[in-house]
């Protein structure tokens, strides 16, 4: 059985990326008017990002709450 837990945090992480990329992309293309050096940093720099995001987030799981 798959832990909720593991399937949040994958789906948060998804649409972590999607926003990620949309705004990679964005920024880069207004910055340079250029598509393929936009795509390229959106792809690149995101995708790095989001697999530290995930890891980051199951460090911060395992941590106890504390106020």
């Amino acid at each position: 059985m798959r832990d909720p837990a593991n399937l949040r945090d994958l789906a948060k992480t998804g649409t972590f990326a999607a926003l990620h990329f949309g705004v990679g992309f964005g920024v880069t293309y207004a910055l340079t008017g250029s598509v393929a050096i936009a795509t390229g940093v959106a792809l690149i720099e995101p995708a790095v990002n989001t697999v530290v995001f995930f890891f980051h987030e199951r460090a911060w799981s395992r941590m106890p709450v504390t106020v």
